[in-house]
């Protein structure tokens, strides 16, 4: 039988299980990868590509995770199943520099705002602004690529206003980039193939001790986000200032909630025109919490 394969997804949780030897513990044959490559940079340099893109290529670990909108999508068009019985928050926000003439969320009107495509920087941004500004005023681009490279832009001083989540969010704040609105989203997991329910259910015991241990003394493991940051901002990371980033909430992900952002999705006319997929959650989804 083959291997487990894990991948970190710019998260403590994964980390902590590991080092603390919770997947081992729980009986799970894994083998643990840096999937995304984030330290070298290569996925999130890529321009006008998202999560919907790299998961359409197919992703090589049993279990990965994006934002929800992107796996209900994904999920839809038969390209994995959602796995319905837990979902995690991620800390998200639009920052801009300290001494940008932005205050307030209608400042932004018309400024361009660094996002990922169709990722959840996209979905996140339209759905905090739009209690602000109407849609001809959110100004979206995708041109900066994805979450580091849009936080590398920012720092550099080459976009006005970039949305971040987890650890580049913390970084933009520990540097002093001025936070406009929250946009906290949620993200799903997903399941490539058919792994072992009981492999499934070994993984997931193993992140909620992790989760216990995060939530007791965070400090201790907020060090692991340098394992996913590109190497020439470590030098400027103080890690002992960040928070515990994206948390796992272990309760369904619902059928209300599936539909209710599928919904929305389509309203905002986020893919073209027949490209979502059917929408239906008994087939998009799946629960391993009886097996």
């Amino acid at each position: 039988m083959d291997k487990f394969i894990i991948e970190a997804h710019f998260r403590l949780q994964e980390w902590v299980a590991e080092e603390k030897g919770y997947f081992g513990a729980e009986g799970l044959d894994y083998e643990f990868r840096e999937l995304i490559k984030s330290t070298g940079g290569q996925h999130h340099n890529k321009v006008n590509e998202g999560a919907f893109q790299s998961i359409e290529k197919g992703r090589e670990a049993n279990l990965s995770c994006a934002c929800h909108w992107t796996v209900n999508v994904a999920a839809s068009n038969g390209h994995a199943r959602l796995y319905a019985d837990a979902y995690s928050v991620a800390p998200s926000g639009i920052f801009v520099p300290a001494d940008s003439l932005i205050h307030t969320p209608e400042d932004l009107a018309g400024v361009p705002i660094s996002v990922g495509y169709q990722s959840g920087s996209h979905y996140s941004t339209i759905q905090a602004l739009e209690q602000y500004l109407p849609a001809d005023r959110i100004n979206l681009t995708f041109e900066n690529g994805m979450l580091f490279r849009r936080m590398e832009m920012l720092i550099d001083g080459n976009s006005p206003a970039v949305a971040l989540f987890n650890g580049p969010y913390y970084l933009a704040e520990q540097l002093g980039f001025r936070k406009i609105i929250d946009t906290t989203f949620m993200i799903a997991t997903m399941i490539k193939g058919t792994p072992e329910p009981a492999d499934v259910q070994r993984y997931f015991r193993a992140l909620k001790r992790a989760q216990r241990d995060i939530d007791l003394r965070p400090e201790l493991y907020t060090h692991y986000y340098r394992n996913e940051f590109p190497e020439r901002f470590h030098a400027m990371m103080d890690t002992r200032r960040w928070g515990p980033g994206e948390r796992i909430v272990f309760e369904p992900y619902t059928r209300e909630v599936f539909e209710q952002s599928f919904e929305w999705i389509g309203r905002h006319h986020i893919f073209p025109d027949g490209k979502m997929g059917p929408g239906d959650y008994g087939r998009a989804t799946i629960s391993f919490a009886q097996a």
